[in-house]
């Protein structure tokens, strides 16, 4: 792997990190809150309050922000949030660096992705599904950072245009486990609503779309200079072609246009994110069902604690 630094500020992003969670432990106990108290309000896990006060967890701009007005801050944390560069040092795959190169200076993406969420819109939660096959805690940690370390730039409110096309296997395919899918929902719905960032659906129901044999992303450079990307296992492909990015993008332009909108395909991630909450309610449920079906069988089979026998009765 290959290591580059971004944006680099004074001291290490742990520090930066440590000390926006100081700033956010003093408000919180200023203003008389406990984690589990804000964590209610915002409304996040505990565990997520706990993680950005030790700085162990980078947040996001909108849970400053949210921290913000609950506090009473006057904007403090959010304007901290904005001088501190969270990912200073990052390691990306060596196949990997020139597309994570790209990203830094894009002026346009549109993509295509199939499967699994596309990396700029991955929430941490997801992330770390992704790589919880990485026998190293550490190496996992490392890949999940840069991965993250790429969204920044296109979650800023001036961030280039960012369009996405997602088959609804995104939605479907569980990563992690059904929390986390309802997280990954609740986040596409979030940063959907940035000006520069737009989010539609492929409906596994429409059989005449006609989508992309791969996921790819076209990408266009400061100069003008356009690429096609996608990958296979442990590799990306380049082709700067005229001709292969005029053919990808009518391919592209023309799914877009028959795909879901926005707003629809916003209804269809919602109805994907309940559906997770309910899904999750009903195997508590279903496994409450079992107990008690395996449970029946032993109350029968017992009469003043001790074994009953079925009585034979006389035929007709």
């Amino acid at each position: 792997m290959s290591r580059r630094r971004r944006n680099a500020t004074s001291g290490p992003a742990a520090t930066n990190a440590a000390v926006f969670g100081e700033v956010l432990k003093h408000f919180r106990e200023a203003a008389g809150f406990t984690q589990e108290e804000l964590s209610n309000k915002i409304p996040c896990d505990r565990s997520q309050v706990a993680r950005v006060e030790a700085g162990t967890r980078v947040p996001q701009d909108t849970f400053a922000e949210q921290c913000d007005e609950l506090l009473g801050t006057g904007g403090v944390l959010l304007r901290l949030w904005g001088r501190i560069d969270w990912y200073p040092e990052v390691q990306h795959p060596d196949w990997f660096e020139r597309r994570a190169e790209m990203d830094a200076v894009a002026v346009a993406l549109r993509q295509y992705q199939a499967q699994v969420m596309p990396g700029l819109l991955q929430s941490e939660e997801y992330a770390w599904g992704l790589f919880s096959d990485v026998a190293n805690s550490e190496r996992a940690e490392e890949r999940v950072r840069a991965r993250l370390s790429r969204q920044g730039r296109f979650l800023d409110e001036d961030g280039p245009l960012y369009v996405a096309v997602l088959d609804e296997s995104c939605l479907r395919n569980v990563v992690g486990s059904a929390a986390v899918m309802r997280g990954q929902c609740a986040h596409l719905l979030t940063v959907g609503q940035r000006p520069n960032i737009r989010i539609q659906v492929a409906p596994a129901h429409h059989p005449e779309l006609i989508r992309p044999k791969t996921s790819m992303t076209l990408i266009t450079l400061p100069k003008g200079e356009q690429w096609v990307y996608s990958e296979s296992l442990d590799r990306g492909h380049f082709n700067d072609d005229p001709a292969v990015f005029a053919r990808h993008s009518q391919t592209y332009d023309v799914l877009r246009a028959d795909a879901l909108s926005a707003r629809e395909s916003a209804a269809l991630i919602t109805e994907a994110m309940e559906g997770y909450g309910d899904d999750e309610q009903a195997r508590t449920q279903c496994g409450d069902l079992d107990q008690e079906q395996l449970q029946r069988p032993r109350r029968r089979g017992l009469h003043r604690n001790s074994p009953r026998y079925p009585r034979r009765r006389p035929r007709p």
